[in-house]
């Protein structure tokens, strides 16, 4: 049975009283964008999930979302359901500064939802890119052109702290680090954060950290609970109330190239990230 405060309110996972975000209110205009990079050197981890679910639950309520593909995998534009072969994707918005970056975004089937898609090609980036003037900028470059159209931009970044990771902090309002709840995924945390740190000395002053997430978290086990109780006592309020749990819905809507909230919308996965989606409005990570 789930412990309890004095007032019978329902300690939630991470240790504190569990809140219900309310839902945000419908906005009168759109734009323009906070831009939030989901970031973490481990690989598998949630990122991609946590990119594709959360766009989905923010344009559900009423959120203009462009989702950014920084990976060379294309897992985002997978999982969406978008094709990736002979259409333009960020790599061409990265290479070719004239380029218009309209022509690399793609309406998704959610409504609310664009994208802009990635595939293998963008692996090449980084040796293109490392010889160009202010290369840690040309994403926020990019970025600038549609910002005043949407109200969130995510960015989907790779497993790495390279080049391109670089560019997506730079670009960055603020950072959300999904943090699987597993021992080898705590260690890279603090290197992150460094990271993370020296992009503001040097290059984005304003970058804020919005959050660590909870992700692939299973309350049977003693591990996952102790990982969890471990990650809040070093971050304490820096990690969200909201807490993803481990489930095979995930791999399925993936494969059948819809977010979890169209998949499977009743379901405890869905219901979590819908929750997200009002915890972060409701810390002012989103409009």
């Amino acid at each position: 049975m789930a412990k309890k405060t004095k007032d019978d309110t329902p300690i939630g996972p991470t240790g504190r009283p569990y809140q219900g975000f309310p839902i945000p209110a419908p906005l009168k205009a759109h734009g323009p964008a906070r831009i939030i990079a989901l970031c973490n050197q481990k690989g598998g981890v949630g990122k991609t999930t946590t990119s594709i679910n959360l766009a989905a639950s923010l344009a559900e309520y009423g959120r203009k979302v462009l989702a950014v593909d920084f990976d060379p995998q294309g897992a985002l534009s997978a999982g969406l359901g978008i094709p990736t072969h002979d259409i333009p994707t960020v790599y061409d918005l990265l290479l070719d500064t004239k380029r218009d970056a309209h022509d690399a975004i793609v309406h998704t089937g959610v409504e609310g939802l664009d994208l802009i898609p990635a595939n293998i090609d963008l692996s090449a980036a980084e040796v293109h890119l490392v010889n160009e003037v202010a290369r840690e900028t040309i994403l926020s470059r990019v970025l600038r052109q549609v910002a005043g159209e949407y109200d969130v931009i995510l960015i989907d970044c790779q497993p790495s702290l390279g080049l391109l990771t670089v560019n997506a902090l730079t670009a960055a309002h603020g950072v959300l680090i999904p943090l699987e709840c597993e021992f080898f995924a705590l260690r890279g945390v603090a290197l992150l954060i460094e990271t993370i740190d020296k992009v503001r000395d040097r290059l984005n002053p304003s970058i804020q950290l919005d959050g660590l997430l909870a992700t692939m978290y299973d309350a049977r086990t003693l591990h996952s609970r102790e990982v969890l109780e471990r990650v809040v006592e070093a971050f304490g309020d820096d990690v969200l109330e909201t807490v993803i749990g481990r489930t095979v819905k995930f791999p399925d809507a993936s494969v059948s190239g819809v977010p979890i909230t169209e998949f499977a919308p009743e379901h405890p996965a869905a219901q979590a990230y819908l929750r997200l989606a009002r915890e972060l409005v409701a810390r002012g990570a989103v409009a």
